[in-house]
């Protein structure tokens, strides 16, 4: 028996929320444990989100799918799994839900509720790797979920973990996740300007990879 509506577009919620209070509080901590090196912050900030999408998907994937992800959902609608009307209610739930889940983690922190970001992510460059990261993500959930779909969570898990760093932009590849993080000025925070670069490149590489494995699927 399917889940409600009501009840999926609750676990989209909660775990948008778990996921970017683990992205944004991991910076915040390893920024401050760090002692002024970038790379061993960006390091624990990767270890944490990597295990925390792990977790999430095993514990909400079964309600809701564990999407956490406008793109997701929207790739999900347009290869028939979600149903075009619910699309809606997933991607304000993420979105909401990765704004509360910033909040919580400056809360955790001491530090302001809301912060716009000033962290400068700009360039051709950035908007780019957004697009290689987003392919990859929506690449592995296509390829896992259809033919090992036990294993998703931890091939989800370990290509956003590898994506942190072989992408120039540390691999947002999530609109939800990128507009919670505008309002976090902290060492995970993105400019608003710079955020909307990274939701388009991020849809159009959705698209792209989504008919890549359409094309692939198709038998002669």
């Amino acid at each position: 028996m399917k889940t409600s509506l009501g009840r999926r577009v609750v676990s989209e919620f909660v775990s948008a929320a778990f996921l970017v209070s683990a992205v944004v509080g991991s910076g915040i901590m390893a920024e401050r444990l760090s002692g002024g090196n970038v790379a061993v912050a960006l390091l624990a900030n990767t270890i944490a989100t990597g295990a925390a999408l792990v977790a999430l998907i095993v514990a909400f994937g079964p309600i809701s799918g564990a999407h956490m992800n406008p793109v997701v959902s929207v790739m999900d609608a347009v290869e028939r799994g979600l149903p075009w009307s619910e699309v809606p209610a997933y991607v304000i739930a993420q979105v909401v839900g990765g704004i509360c889940g910033a909040v919580v983690a400056h809360a955790m922190f001491g530090l302001p509720m809301f912060s716009m970001s000033v962290h400068a992510r700009s360039g051709p460059a950035q908007v780019f790797s957004e697009f290689v990261a987003t392919f990859g993500l929506i690449a592995i959930i296509e390829g896992a979920s259809r033919l090992q779909s036990n294993l998703t969570p931890f091939a989800v898990g370990a290509y956003i973990t590898a994506a942190y760093w072989f992408t120039a932009s540390t691999s947002f590849a999530n609109p939800a996740v990128t507009i919670a993080r505008s309002f976090s000025n902290t060492f995970a925070g993105i400019r608003p300007q710079d955020a909307l670069w990274f939701i388009a490149a991020q849809f159009s590489a959705g698209i792209a990879a989504t008919l890549l494995f359409r094309w692939l699927r198709v038998t002669t």
